[in-house]
């Protein structure tokens, strides 16, 4: 099983609906508890974003086993969110 490396940022309402978006998909899915989700602060973990660097613009933005998954566009509602969380899920439980 493959881990979510999820880069985020303190205050950002994109974030807080992809955070929700993964306890709702965990209780819908059990075995997602399983999928270590690794929240990244992207404003005090520098070291943590270096192999992440030049890949992404907004947050959250999720990768999986370092492919890109999900980054967050402007106006992206909290079902575009949950899909891309869904799909990250499924991709690391493959």
């Amino acid at each position: 099983m493959k881990s979510i490396a999820m880069i985020v940022m303190p205050g950002c309402p994109y974030c807080a609906k992809a955070r929700q978006a993964v306890g709702e998909l965990r209780e819908e899915n059990p075995v997602y508890f399983d999928v270590p989700v690794d929240e990244i602060d992207e404003t005090s973990e520098a070291d943590k974003l270096k192999p992440y660097q030049g890949q992404y613009y907004y947050v959250p933005t999720l990768f999986v086993d370092g492919k890109k998954i999900y980054e967050a566009q402007p106006g992206h509602d909290y079902e575009v969110i949950k899909a891309a969380v869904a799909e990250a899920f499924a991709e690391a439980v493959k």
